[in-house]
């Protein structure tokens, strides 16, 4: 039995206010789930881009497998996103709006042993904004080390 993996990433948090959040399969091969299922997958500058009605994720960085032969994959190459058309029209529709940018937020995997992706619909956050969150988790932090 595999544990789960769940990968976040914290920084799309601290940069954009999310408004809505999707989830997404997403087309791998085989070394980069299982790359993913140790844990090496980076988020870093990645960011989602609609061409031709489809979703691609661009400069997500998934480590080669340590076991990897020569078909080891390329870590740093688009990878599709699969979802519904609806939802693409839909978000695409929102990303003509001022502001919006698609931000991938977290890889997960599924009960089925699916690597899923959840994507979310962000808007920039101002420098003051970031000042902001970073009073309020740190006035939480202290609340919690107040009560235990």
């Amino acid at each position: 039995m595999t544990a789960q993996v769940s990968i976040k990433n914290r920084s799309a948090f601290h940069e954009y206010f999310i408004d809505n959040t999707y989830v997404a399969g997403i087309v791998l091969f085989g070394t980069e789930v299982k790359s993913i299922r140790d844990g090496k997958a980076s988020f870093n500058d990645s960011y989602c881009i609609i061409q031709k009605g489809e979703i691609w994720l661009k400069s997500l960085h998934i480590s080669p497998y340590s076991h990897g032969t020569v078909n080891n994959h390329d870590p740093d190459r688009d990878r599709k996103l699969l979802l519904q058309k609806r939802e693409i029209r839909r978000i695409e529709s929102k990303l003509k709006e001022k502001g919006y940018t698609l931000v991938p937020l977290k890889i997960f995997m599924t009960g089925k042993n699916f690597i899923k992706i959840e994507i979310g619909l962000g808007k920039g956050k101002k420098l003051y904004d970031k000042r902001e969150s970073i009073k309020k988790k740190d006035q939480e932090r202290d609340l919690k080390r107040y009560l235990k």
